[in-house]
């Protein structure tokens, strides 16, 4: 469990891992790959858990009628979880401290980190 939201660590695939996202789309997904890859970190991504859906409401009948199916939750997109088996690793320091570059040698910014 981490000590405050900025340093959270969990385990993946069974390695203990500092995460770097959570719920994030494929195509982002090979976006922070490629730069943590290049920064020599080892990254371990896994399929985010469903979303957890609402109880059934409980209805007493007295007679032996069928209770109404609960509505359908909607689809969810797929998402995953992107860690790192650095578990010291916090993307916020990464980015401000300016620890990672890009494949092409700049300084991996805010705005670069976000895809704006």
């Amino acid at each position: 469990m981490a000590i405050n939201k900025n340093h959270e660590f969990e385990e993946l695939n069974g390695v203990k891992c500092g995460i770097v996202e959570k719920n994030v789309f494929p195509e982002r997904v090979q976006f922070l790959k490629k730069i943590l890859e290049y920064n020599k970190y080892t990254v371990v991504v896994v399929a985010s858990p469903p979303p957890k859906g609402l109880p059934a409401p409980v209805v007493k009948t007295v007679d032996a009628i069928e209770p109404p199916l609960p509505p359908l939750l909607p689809a969810t997109p797929e998402t995953s979880t992107v860690g790192v088996t650095d578990y010291t690793f916090n993307p916020i320091n990464a980015i401000f401290g300016r620890l990672l570059h890009t494949p092409n040698g700049h300084v991996v910014t805010q705005a670069y980190w976000q895809q704006k």
